[in-house]
C-alpha cells in the first residue's frame, strides 16, 4: 500500500510540472491581445478590468499630452515585476504587456493606450487574464497600482 501512495505522489507531481510547463510555454499570439481599450464591446468581468469611463477604474486626466503620458505608462509596466512588452509601442500610440504570475506563470494581458482630454490626457486600459475564468482581481489592482504611480 505504501509503494501505492509514492506513485500517486510522484505522478502528482510530474502532472503539476506539467501543467505549470504549459502555462508557461504556451505560444502567445500577440496580435489576437493587442486590442484597442477604446471599444466599446470590452467589458469588465471576472478576470478583466478596464481603466475608461464606463470601467471599474476610471483615469484622471494627467496634466500632459496623450504621448507622454503613454510613455511614462510604458516605464511603469517595464518596472513591474514579470512584465514584458509583447505588441506596440508608445510611437504606434498602443502597447500589450503581458505579466506572468509569479508561481505558476499564468499569463494576464494588459493593453494601455492615451486619449486626449482637454488640455491633458487620459489613460485607457484592458486588463484581462488567458486561462481560467477569474483572476481573483489581480488585473484590477495592477491597473489601480500604475495608476497610483503615475500620480505619484
Amino acid at each position: 500500500m505504501g509503494n501505492w501512495i509514492g506513485v500517486l505522489i510522484i505522478v502528482a507531481m510530474f502532472a503539476v510540472v506539467g501543467v505549470m510547463g504549459y502555462f508557461r510555454l504556451a505560444p502567445t499570439d500577440a496580435e489576437s491581445w493587442h486590442v484597442d481599450p477604446t471599444d466599446l464591446s470590452l467589458s469588465d468581468g471576472k478576470g478583466a478590468a478596464l481603466v475608461r469611463a464606463d470601467g471599474a477604474l476610471s483615469s484622471p486626466v494627467f496634466d500632459e499630452t496623450p504621448e507622454a503620458l503613454l510613455a511614462r505608462v510604458d516605464a511603469v509596466a517595464l518596472e513591474t515585476p514579470r512584465t514584458r512588452r509583447i505588441a506596440g509601442s508608445v510611437d504606434a500610440g498602443r502597447i500589450t504587456y503581458m505579466t506572468r504570475s509569479l508561481i505558476f506563470g499564468f499569463p494576464d494581458f494588459t493593453t494601455v493606450t492615451t486619449i486626449p482630454s482637454g488640455a491633458g490626457a487620459e489613460l485607457v486600459a484592458y486588463g484581462r487574464l488567458r486561462f481560467g475564468s477569474s483572476d481573483m482581481g489581480v488585473n484590477k489592482e495592477r491597473l489601480e497600482g500604475w495608476l497610483t504611480q503615475l500620480g505619484d
